[in-house]
């Protein structure tokens, strides 16, 4: 039998996740110096108040945003079931283009200042990094226990944060095409 929750309980939930998807978006559109409680709340249909009752401090705000949506990656990703290591590679690189990214680069830099935002960011990177690679390495199918394996998948990962990048500018689309093609050759002949 499941949980049984509140009109209360929904609605302070719901708020919590607009929030949260809000911050992200601002995050990725608007980066730290331009991303506000007060204009996270405004794009999530709700008072700054209420944005300060689920996340106290700004730092609170984005650290649990940047999270959520990861969370929700890893969900999506382990739930994939590819028809191939292509399709596998280009769902890890597709991690490092969308707003997600963006909005963890414009946290990541913004950490590289602020000193208590910056053990936050660290920590949380860590994290969501460690659980990526354990994706990324059920997804390619890779046994870690022989030589150089671990270290192919985190250059894989590594070469998609790269991508990414490049992404941020100008629309790297076919150049990513053709390096994940090539990357899955790689790949093949390395595990096997």
């Amino acid at each position: 039998m499941g949980v049984v929750t509140s009109p209360k309980q929904d609605r302070s939930r719901a708020t919590r996740q607009r929030l949260l998807a809000a911050a992200v978006a601002c995050l990725a559109e608007h980066g730290w110096a331009g991303s506000t409680v007060s204009v996270v709340a405004e794009r999530a249909g709700v008072s700054r108040g209420a944005a300060q009752h689920h996340f106290p401090t700004r730092e609170d705000l984005f650290t649990a945003a940047v999270e959520y949506v990861a969370e929700e990656r890893s969900t999506a990703l382990r739930a994939l079931a590819p028809e191939g290591r292509a399709q596998a590679v280009e769902a890890l690189v597709d991690l490092y283009t969308g707003d997600l990214f963006r909005a963890a680069l414009h946290l990541w830099v913004a950490a590289s200042d602020e000193p208590q935002l910056g053990a936050r960011v660290t920590e949380l990177e860590a994290r969501v990094g460690r659980e990526t690679h354990r994706i990324a390495v059920d997804l390619l199918g890779a046994d870690e226990s022989r030589p150089g394996v671990r270290e192919l998948v985190q250059g894989l990962l590594d070469m998609a944060r790269g991508l990414g990048l490049a992404n941020l500018l100008t629309d790297d689309t076919a150049r990513r095409r053709k390096v994940v093609t090539q990357w899955t050759r790689v790949l093949d002949t390395a595990l096997g």
